[in-house]
């Protein structure tokens, strides 16, 4: 089949205002992602298109999810309730009230019987958080909060504890341990404009091998937040079952979400930790021969700031490692079929474009970041997605 070539501008006032007029109909763009990093572009994505797809890392184990998953054995989701608020329609009545609820977080400095009487408060809708919601979110949500409040041990510690994730972890229990029911529930409630899921349906834990011969296991152990940053590169990442064992578990992706990636429009490898919230979803059995499977253009946006993960990666060693992942450590393919576009600021200077270029990675330079570009303009940003396409 031959090739079909155009102009690209960017932005491109046609497109985006077509899609600004009719986000219903606007293409799937899908991200493998996880999580703070792309709440805020996901929030103005949405009223370009409708139809945005993320597949969000389910493999945290740091902060308030990490008590959640060692207590339930469950999937992390934080970054799921997080990325479900973010694609919210707004304009639907009431919504703020749920964002706020969603987002609310127990006093950390409490002692865990005045937070047990908070979420009792919370489960009967006698708090000040819960009298806001109307009927029938009302109800489901403390249906959810009261089967997560009869299933945590008394020693639970709730400092700190995030109520989306309780209310989160009450359906995950009610649906027979499973996480997609009731994110699709929620989802439908809270009208999000778009689709969001975990890349697996399953409780795994991230393993990171270093180039010193350090094994970290844990995603919390190579973020740089919780504990120190990493001092040596990044020689290998995969899964495993659970915190105290490193051997490599086989994980398979589901049907549903092999066609989400192979249907997309264009599939973005966007900003954020760079192995812990996107090289990460890549692992699982499936995702590498779904992207392969879908002629449609795939993009690459790098992170502005510092992320410790990318200890001694140039943008050059960031977008072979990219392609290296998803064509499982071949080189004869170049960038075919993993990697199409770069898409950078076009007020920084890299070095090591020429060698990307030589990869058969296209280069797009746009005005997709603040003023000073310490972090990207979200609207910018979107507007150039959409130009894409």
């Amino acid at each position: 089949m031959p090739s079909i070539w155009r102009k690209l501008q960017i932005p491109d006032p046609i497109r985006i205002g077509r899609s600004q007029k009719m986000p219903e109909l606007g293409p799937r763009i899908l991200f493998f992602s996880g999580g703070s990093a792309l709440n805020k572009i996901s929030r103005s994505l949405k009223n370009y298109t409708h139809n945005s797809i993320h597949l969000v890392t389910p493999f945290d184990s740091g902060g308030s999810s990490a008590k959640l998953r060692d207590e339930f054995n469950m999937p992390a989701v934080g970054d799921i309730r997080s990325r479900l608020m973010a694609l919210a329609d707004e304009t639907v009545l009431g919504q703020p009230d749920v964002y706020d609820l969603f987002h609310y977080r127990l006093n950390p400095d409490q002692d865990n019987q005045t937070l047990r009487q908070e979420l009792q408060r919370l489960e009967s809708g006698e708090h000040p958080f819960m009298t806001k919601i109307t009927s029938p979110l009302k109800e489901l949500i403390q249906t959810q909060l009261s089967i997560t409040n009869a299933s945590i041990s008394q020693d639970f510690d709730l400092r700190g504890a995030s109520i989306g994730n309780l209310i989160i972890a009450g359906g995950y229990l009610n649906n027979e341990q499973k996480i997609d029911p009731i994110i699709f529930l929620f989802s439908r409630l809270v009208k999000v404009l778009g689709e969001v899921k975990t890349i697996t349906d399953t409780s795994h834990h991230m393993v990171t091998l270093l180039e010193n011969g350090e094994s970290l296991v844990g995603q919390h152990r190579m973020t740089g937040k919780e504990c120190g940053a990493i001092s040596s590169a990044v020689k290998e990442i995969y899964l495993t079952q659970n915190l105290i064992s490193s051997k490599p578990a086989v994980v398979k992706l589901g049907h549903d979400r092999h066609k989400m990636i192979q249907d997309a429009d264009l599939i973005c490898y966007p900003p954020g930790s760079f192995y812990s919230s996107v090289l990460i979803n890549l692992v699982p059995e499936g995702v590498a021969e779904a992207i392969l499977a879908n002629p449609n253009p795939k993009i690459y946006i790098p992170n502005l700031g510092n992320d410790p993960e990318q200890y001694g990666l140039t943008l050059l060693q960031q977008v072979e490692t990219i392609i290296r992942f998803v064509h499982k450590g071949e080189n004869e393919h170049g960038s075919l079929g993993a990697l199409d576009f770069l898409l950078i600021d076009e007020k920084l200077s890299y070095t090591g474009l020429n060698e990307i270029e030589a990869l058969g990675v296209t280069i797009i330079r746009a005005d997709i970041a603040d003023e000073k570009a310490h972090k990207y303009h979200e609207n910018k940003l979107s507007e150039a997605l959409i130009s894409i396409l």
